[in-house]
């Protein structure tokens, strides 16, 4: 493939596509898709531990995927861009085709 205009838009759906790689992650833009979440609601909703939801929301974070704003004491995490939603939702639905 050349290195045209368009070849950008695919790198740059490869990076989101990589930043989704991870299960919990998908889980987290799931949750993030009804609402704003702060890390111990999601910790609750997923049954995951702490640590653990605040490195993938990091990477989300970093990927542009979330974005956190303060509310008191903590953080509340939500989609920059119900997009990503919509390709989970997709993504989620079409593996449980394939089962």
């Amino acid at each position: 493939m050349t290195s045209g205009s368009g070849y950008e838009a695919y790198e740059g759906a490869g990076e989101l596509l990589r930043a989704l790689s991870a299960p919990i992650r998908l889980a987290i833009v799931s949750e993030l898709a009804q609402g704003e979440r702060c890390v111990h609601e999601l910790v609750e909703k997923l049954g995951a531990a702490q640590p653990l939801v605040s490195q993938h929301l990091r990477v989300l974070r970093g990927a542009g995927v979330v974005r956190g704003s303060r509310r008191g004491r903590e953080i509340a995490y939500a989609l920059v861009d119900e997009h990503v939603a919509h390709i989970v939702a997709d993504a989620v639905s079409h593996a449980g085709e394939a089962s």
